[in-house]
């Protein structure tokens, strides 16, 4: 498991910071995306706002995420994998479904997509290993994680809605309503740890960077 180091620590503090980020972003762009075509239900809750404490889940943006930094300050770096409280969405103000479903549905992974290639831009304009640059490899690190995660098709994530579309009317309640599982299905994906994420995540965070991003965190 390795030892807890000052690079660790830090590591972890960089990566919580950066999912703070991220999560506030993906949240509200996804509520505003709603917003715009039409759905007044989250401004009506507030939610049309960067604000982290209108999203705070005790469990995904709580719990799991410390989780994730007591292995990150022991340089065992999992892919984060967080989530917060979802914008509350009425799909019958959507005027144009399925296709105003899919847009508010990528709009989150999108944002955060966005703000990890541009975190890997400013990657290759710092100097190579400056404390500056490892500190905008996690953030374009954890970024592309968290766009990439919120796109698996778990009940209650992004990727989830997504494939709902594509399932008859019985099955797609159902597969819906498996959404009360989500910190059980969150909990097996920190366990199993799922390679193909955690390469998916490398590949993605390398092309935008330039640069081996774990291998840069984890050597300093």
């Amino acid at each position: 498991m390795g030892n807890f180091t000052a690079h660790g620590l830090l590591l972890a503090v960089e990566m919580l910071v950066a999912l703070l980020l991220a999560m506030t972003l993906r949240e509200y762009v996804r509520a505003r995306a709603a917003a715009a075509l039409g759905d007044p239900t989250p401004r009506l809750w507030g939610r049309l706002r960067l604000d982290p404490r209108t999203w705070f889940d005790p469990f995904g943006s709580g719990l799991v995420p410390g989780l994730l930094a007591v292995l990150w300050a022991v340089l065992v770096l999992v892919v984060p994998a967080a989530y917060g409280k979802p914008a509350p969405i009425d799909p019958s103000y959507l005027r144009r479904q399925p296709r105003d479903i899919v847009v508010v549905s990528f709009a989150g992974p999108i944002a955060t997509l966005v703000l990890g290639v541009l975190a890997g831009i400013g990657v290759r304009i710092v100097p190579l290993g400056s404390d500056v640059g490892t500190a905008l490899t996690v953030l374009a690190y954890t970024s592309v994680s968290l766009t990439l995660f919120h796109l698996l098709p778990i009940p209650g994530l992004d990727g989830a809605r997504l494939v709902a579309l594509l399932l008859g009317p019985q099955v797609r309640d159902t597969y819906r309503n498996l959404d009360r599982y989500l910190p059980l299905f969150v909990l097996l994906i920190l366990f199993i740890g799922l390679p193909f994420l955690r390469v998916l995540v490398g590949a993605v965070c390398d092309a935008a960077a330039d640069v081996d991003c774990q291998g840069l965190m984890s050597f300093g």
